[in-house]
């Protein structure tokens, strides 16, 4: 997948879950703010286990086989 199918992906996803408003608002933050993929993620999983976090994994993309 080319980076511009991956950005048209993710800009159809936040619509689909969120609206056309908070998308835009979303990617309004995210232009604004610094920010660190690689800090963010780490911080965010800090309190899983790696059996947690696939697990987790696991049931997203059972409930949600259309996305993925």
């Amino acid at each position: 997948m080319n980076d511009t199918v991956l950005k048209l992906n993710v800009v159809k996803c936040l619509i689909e879950n969120f609206g056309v408003v908070q998308t835009e608002r979303f990617i309004s933050l995210m232009i604004k703010e610094p920010f660190d993929y690689t800090v963010w993620q780490r911080d965010l999983y800090k309190d899983m286990t790696v059996e947690e976090l696939f697990a987790a994994a696991s049931a997203w993309k059972e409930t949600n086989k259309e996305v993925s």
